[in-house]
């Protein structure tokens, strides 16, 4: 079994034993956690939704981050994947959302370096988040990004 698959399996098993659903909003990996957790048979019993947003527009639009969030900070940001994840969470009203922006590359900009990513996670308890730096082409960074959300909620449904 791939790590990619192993991953999802467990994250599927954790959230089934709990009666609980999760829903991802993403942007730098374009989806890719979303498709990795619905190569699990029966995962439509805890993947409720989600949204590749992937424009300032898009996480405006439908997962309410405040534009004098996306202007102050920028879409790379802490800020901004909290309000995703807490956007996402709320917009398919499932127990916990997922946000995932950063700039997987090749191109970075000034302060936003190519690797740089929020991942955030928001559940009953709070929104939490980590900054994480890939060092990648941006097709490995994807990946990597897509197994560190699914890997930080797997902990966080730990600890909870």
């Amino acid at each position: 079994m791939s790590q990619e698959n192993s991953l999802a399996v467990e994250l599927g098993q954790k959230l089934l034993k709990r009666h609980q659903t999760i829903a991802f909003a993403e942007s730098c990996s374009g989806g890719l956690a979303s498709s990795l957790v619905t190569d699990v048979a029966g995962s439509s019993e805890y993947l409720i939704g989600s949204a590749v947003t992937y424009t300032n527009e898009a996480k405006h639009k439908l997962l309410k981050v405040k534009k004098s969030t996306l202007t102050t900070y920028g879409a790379v940001s802490e800020e901004t994947a909290c309000e995703m994840a807490q956007g996402v969470r709320e917009l398919f009203e499932s127990d916990y959302g997922v946000g995932i922006t950063g700039n997987a590359g090749p191109g970075g900009s000034e302060g936003k370096p190519v690797g740089l990513v929020y991942i955030a996670i928001a559940t009953p308890n709070g929104v939490y988040c980590k900054e994480h730096n890939f060092t990648s082409t941006r097709i490995e960074n994807k990946l990597r990004i897509a197994l560190t959300a699914i890997s930080m909620v797997i902990d966080k449904l730990k600890e909870e």
